[in-house]
């Protein structure tokens, strides 16, 4: 027998969960996802969530609360009578009442290698430790902060020139197809746990802005790694002499490279830049209100001299 799902998602990364369910067979009761938010280029317009979206189009009921700690909610979770929920991403905290409100309990789909990088930017946090693997894992939830036992892991590398984009895409199809393994495996009674060792625990805090501006101060390493890390969104940034005023430059792309010289300073006519130590050559890169492109075509419309600085 199929099971009774409840499907718990928001962004672009729990899509592929919900379809990947969908299409396994179960019956998706419910679909809960953040309440549709202000968009467009005014900030006007309420816009749906992309779980939201995709559960319209698969004729699935969508609720937005915006809290699920009032016994109303509560009482209407228990309602559906669900054998198990699915939680990839949602954004908000579920009570012991939601926790224990399935016959079966909550499954979360994390993308990291936990204990390590337990918390809200797990993919971007991974990027910009340096870490060389990270992975995704299906837990079952507890009260605590991804703390559960874990039923299934695997194990993604991340390259040297790996993004945050990249690797997001990458674990979002490894997280689908793990789900559906553990639900099978769950249906099945035999879907075994195991809890989180007590040892290597961290925690990936929300990107700040703070942090988005490239320190060229740090060695190339890690300058690589903060650039990759915040690729695409919400993009680590420096700012660059363009005709004689300063302007917001993205860095969505680049590679250790040799070379010394101050922090920030352009090298040579490819924008390889010093850093504290070493250097990094800039691939790719996007002017404020522009679109991501190619060092060279930037180089092109912004004529950034040898020994110029960026801050």
């Amino acid at each position: 027998m199929p099971l009774r799902i409840v499907f718990m998602g928001t962004p672009d990364f729990s899509v592929a969960t919900l379809r990947a369910l969908a299409e396994a067979g179960h019956d998706v009761v419910a679909v809960y996802t953040q309440p549709p938010r202000p968009a467009g280029r005014r900030g006007l317009e309420l816009t749906p969530s992309p779980v939201q979206r995709e559960a319209e189009r698969l004729g699935i009921e969508v609720r937005t609360p915006v809290s699920l700690k009032g016994e109303a909610e509560q009482a209407a979770f228990r309602a559906l009578h669900a054998d198990v929920a699915v939680v990839v991403a949602y954004g908000l905290l579920l009570p012991a009442a939601i926790l224990e409100g399935t016959r079966l309990g909550c499954y979360n789909g994390h993308a990291s290698l936990l204990p390590r990088w337990r918390g809200a930017a797990p993919i971007q946090r991974a990027i910009m430790a340096g870490d060389a693997e990270t992975g995704m894992m299906i837990m079952k939830m507890d009260a605590g902060l991804d703390t559960g036992p874990v039923a299934l892991t695997e194990r993604v590398e991340i390259g040297p020139s790996t993004t945050a984009g990249e690797l997001h895409d990458g674990l979002m199809a490894v997280g689908a197809r793990l789900m559906v393994e553990a639900m099978a495996r769950l249906e099945a009674g035999d879907l075994r746990l195991a809890p989180q060792a007590e040892e290597g625990v961290t925690y990936a805090r929300k990107i700040d802005k703070a942090e988005t501006r490239i320190d060229w101060s740090r060695p190339a390493t890690e300058v690589s790694a903060a650039i990759r890390g915040l690729s695409p969104h919400p993009g680590a940034w420096c700012e660059v002499d363009v005709a004689g005023r300063p302007e917001r430059l993205k860095v969505l792309r680049c590679v250790t490279a040799e070379g010394s010289g101050a922090p920030g300073v352009v090298l040579s006519g490819d924008l390889t830049v010093a850093c504290g130590e070493g250097a990094v050559r800039l691939l790719e890169v996007q002017r404020a209100g522009g679109r991501p492109t190619g060092a060279a075509d930037f180089l092109r419309g912004a004529k950034i001299a040898v020994g110029e600085r960026l801050s």
